[in-house]
């Protein structure tokens, strides 16, 4: 497995495994399957493994917990805090307080079952705390042994400036793909003159990227994509004509269309690690596939020409997710 640096020494697997939709969002869960595909992961040498406290309200943390007992030697665990919700999985706010990252971290650690968090992630920034707070609460908790490394998500430029005067920033975790390239106009910049690595999520588009999903009603009807901008109206029907595109060039490559995603973000630079979500094994297999898809850079210039920024129909996401973004 190949390996890449995040920041000033967090090593990981050139592939992380998202694994939020092994418990919520993505429609029903198999647990059996879902442990499977995260030990198949460790097999391949995937090390690199993230959630959230958020994530099926706790329930994420947990399976991963289970997944990975006994199994600690060489797992880098990445979970986050901020997003609030309530006992029925109701979104509560963000919440950047010192007192709620202290009690947020303890949980998680009890829920992962393991005694220190590798990468401890702000899930979104607390409009209402000031973030040298936040991160002064974070830097607290590597200091007492609980985390060993600080990283913030969906920031703006200036508070991961801020942030990272606190307390070294270890890496950045943001939305990019070939529909999602927000993060090259100000962002990227910003963490790769800080020396901060790049978590990329989403890096297949929340799977339309894969050319799997032709209609909606390809999605579980309690599939939260349903809701979301770019998977509506008209808006699906232009994406999709743009993942036909991807679908003629991974044709030509001999890779699949997810391959050839993962392979473009992979060549955007030695300091962005994608971690695609899956809750299948075979899926996972296909996705670390995409370690063998060599670009050219005719390859990324013909990538560019058909999904240019801002080429994708639609917002990222629903109007009030997008209020909480780069903040």
């Amino acid at each position: 497995m190949q390996q890449r640096t995040l920041g000033r020494g967090l090593t990981v697997s050139a592939i992380g495994l998202g694994c939020m939709g092994m418990s919520e969002f993505y429609g029903a869960g198999d647990e059996a399957e879902s442990i499977a595909t995260i030990h198949r992961a460790l097999d391949l040498g995937v090390t690199f493994l993230d959630t959230a406290d958020m994530y099926g309200v706790g329930r994420n943390e947990e399976l991963v917990g289970r997944a990975i007992k006994g199994k600690w030697d060489g797992i880098v665990l990445a979970t986050k805090f901020g997003n609030m919700r309530g006992a029925d999985g109701a979104f509560l706010g963000v919440n950047g307080r010192p007192e709620y990252v202290r009690a947020a971290c303890e949980a998680s650690l009890r829920r992962l079952g393991v005694e220190t968090i590798d990468l401890y992630y702000q899930h979104r920034v607390d409009p209402n705390t000031p973030i040298e707070e936040t991160v002064g609460a974070m830097a607290e908790l590597v200091r007492q042994g609980k985390v060993r490394h600080l990283g913030l998500s969906e920031a703006a430029p200036e508070t991961i400036r801020r942030a990272h005067k606190t307390h070294p920033i270890t890496a950045l975790q943001t939305e990019y793909s070939l529909w999602s390239r927000d993060v090259e106009q100000a962002v990227l910049p910003t963490v790769r003159e800080l020396g901060i690595g790049f978590v990329a999520y989403s890096p297949l588009g929340r799977g339309f990227l894969t050319g799997q999903i032709k209609r909606i009603e390809d999605l579980a009807p309690d599939d939260y994509r349903r809701n979301n901008p770019r998977f509506q109206g008209e808006n699906f029907q232009r994406n999709l004509d743009l993942v036909t595109a991807v679908e003629t060039m991974a044709r030509e490559k001999s890779c699949t269309p997810a391959q050839l995603a993962l392979a473009w973000v992979l060549a955007r630079g030695q300091d962005i690690v994608p971690i695609p979500g899956t809750k299948r094994r075979k899926y996972l297999e296909e996705n670390l596939g995409a370690l063998n898809v060599t670009l050219n850079q005719e390859d990324q210039a013909r990538l560019d020409k058909i999904l240019p920024p801002g080429a994708a129909a639609g917002e990222r996401y629903a109007a009030p997710q997008m209020q909480a973004l780069n903040k």
